[in-house]
């Protein structure tokens, strides 16, 4: 086994299934499994190195899969083990790895752990894997304390005791829906390294980690001095009671050890939101977590100044611990990258951006997310494309709000109409039933004219946005992926030009104007044309042989 088998995820592109919206195998208007392996081809041709699939499990779907009953299954919706099994094979049988979404915050309320709290009542060793709590007050009708979900409204949740009495509070970061562990609880511990045996023993290459750096979590914490936050906001607070806390890290060196029992070694992706960058390193170290996704970069506004300092920290902190730097410009959480590069206010907040308003300019957008691509994919490291955003898809901003199911839209009063605007189901097909997308409909509406985007329409013009990532993900594979970056700063400070070894450069302009590129043998691949004269032009990018 070659090092470099061993570390292909240093420097890979991985593709983002959000499985419910993919493909739907099955016809009942729901992506599934079986979606997923007919699609399989489509996925190797587009040159990604790997798949990472939302949560597939058994649940009630009302934070999308992320509340799972039962982490030792496949929701019915989306097929079965043995069908789990053939798409690993099928899928390793194309070169592609596989990931699969962990969720070891919390559970589904359906999880039958949490039947069995509800039922045991106070003190027993079933309510000990949750965080039960009894309330403030003489009576205990108030909650423990004042913290929040981050879907909105309180993070507890009062219970009816077996006898019919109110009783105790249990604690959800969540949806109501979704009970947190207590992870000082041994079972906690000793059940979730079975999980990872289970999944890595049928064929799985790796986990995406939600919410990695929650579980541990100080809940004799004071009140927290909240604001407007939103979604995955948090107060910041230098002893943050569930965010961030030092004790998560001994879980992860546990981890670790069931990853690299296996050849070669299994592969761990945190989804940390953590601040600053010398925070998430301390994920990367040896004995935890391989990779975490770069939310700094994917937040940081469509300005050369902005992207470079997230460029530059990223590297330089990550490469203290021997860690790669990773790019994400989408997935699942946030607003699509076209919608958000044509509004005048770029940068994303943490979370979902949908709480961002104004006017999209999706044309300009489009022809920004086309160079923000070349300039992902040309960096250092590896990275994230979200199913879609290889399409040029934009945010469906109007959803009717009868369709709306994220849990943000019901838990903020109907304020924020959270996260499904980019989960609506993908167009393959240029016209028919779904796009293409299945044969009963969708769950999600999608817009009119949806087909103009579709994999049919696209593969056909050599100047689309699936045109470019093809091209662009054929020919990354021959940047010399060991070559740190070595900024070229003969530009001018709206430009980012950046060497790679001797022989390759990406430079982008970010500026209002044309600009000259420096001094090349080649123009590799362009996100758009260049002028007459051969200068750049705003929000374009370049590939160059140098």
């Amino acid at each position: 086994m070659t090092q470099a088998y061993r570390d292909w995820w240093r420097d890979a592109v991985i593709y983002q299934v959000y499985i419910r919206s993919f493909a739907d195998g099955n016809g009942d208007g729901e992506g599934d499994v079986a979606g997923i392996r007919e699609r399989l081809p489509y996925l190797r041709d587009l040159g990604i190195d790997a798949l990472w699939i939302n949560p597939w499990y058994p649940s009630p779907l009302n934070d999308g899969g992320y509340d799972v009953a039962d982490f030792r299954d496949i929701d019915p919706r989306f097929g079965d083990l043995a069908q789990a099994k053939a798409l690993l094979d099928e899928a390793h049988g194309l070169g592609l790895k596989v990931l699969l979404d962990i969720v070891p915050n919390h559970s589904s309320w359906d999880h039958q752990w949490f039947k069995e709290a509800l039922a045991a009542g106070p003190g027993s060793p079933e309510r000990a894997r949750y965080i039960f709590r009894d309330g403030r007050g003489p009576d205990g009708s108030e909650p423990p304390n004042n913290w929040r979900s981050v879907f909105g409204g309180p993070a507890w949740e009062r219970v009816t005791e077996a006898d019919g009495t109110p009783g105790q509070w249990y604690f959800h970061i969540f949806d109501v829906s979704q009970p947190d562990f207590d992870w000082n609880n041994a079972e906690v511990r000793a059940d979730f390294l079975d999980i990872l045996r289970f999944w890595f023993d049928l064929g799985v290459d790796g986990f995406r980690i939600d919410v990695a750096h929650g579980m541990d979590k100080n809940m004799d914490g004071p009140d927290l001095p909240y604001d407007k936050s939103g979604l995955l906001d948090r107060p910041s607070i230098a002893d943050h009671p569930f965010f961030d806390r030092d004790g998560v890290h001994d879980i992860y060196r546990g981890w670790r050890e069931v990853a690299d029992s296996y050849d070669p070694p299994k592969l761990y992706v945190a989804e940390a939101w953590v601040e600053p960058a010398e925070r998430l390193a301390r994920y990367l170290r040896d004995d935890e977590l391989h990779s975490a996704f770069n939310f700094d970069y994917l937040k940081s506004a469509w300005t050369a100044a902005e992207l470079r300092r997230s460029i530059d920290d990223s590297v330089t902190v990550l490469a203290s611990v021997g860690a790669p730097a990773t790019w994400v410009l989408e997935n699942h959480d946030v607003e699509r990258v076209v919608t958000r590069y044509g509004r005048e206010v770029t940068a994303a907040g943490a979370g979902h951006a949908g709480r961002v308003s104004g006017a999209v300019d999706v044309e300009l957008g489009t022809r920004r997310a086309r160079a923000a691509a070349l300039l992902m994919l040309a960096l250092p490291g590896g990275a994230y494309v979200y199913q879609g955003q290889e399409l040029g898809l934009p945010e469906v901003l109007d959803l009717p709000e009868e369709s709306l199911q994220d849990p943000v839209w019901e838990r903020s009063g109907r304020t924020e109409r959270g996260r499904d605007g980019c989960r609506v189901p993908l167009p393959w097909a240029v016209a028919g039933t779904s796009y293409g997308f299945g044969s009963g409909g969708s769950w999600l509406p999608q817009p009119a004219g949806w087909g103009a985007r579709s994999v049919e329409a696209e593969s056909a013009d050599p100047s689309s946005m699936l045109s470019l990532y093809r091209d662009a993900l054929r020919l990354r594979r021959s940047i010399p992926s060991v070559e740190p970056l070595a900024w070229i700063d003969e530009t001018t400070e709206d430009m980012l030009a950046f060497q790679r070894g001797r022989g390759f450069a990406c430079v982008v302009n970010l500026g209002a104007t044309p600009a000259t590129l420096p001094a090349h043998r080649e123009v590799i691949l362009a996100s758009g044309p260049l002028d007459a004269d051969g200068r750049l032009p705003s929000d374009t990018a370049v590939w160059l042989a140098l």
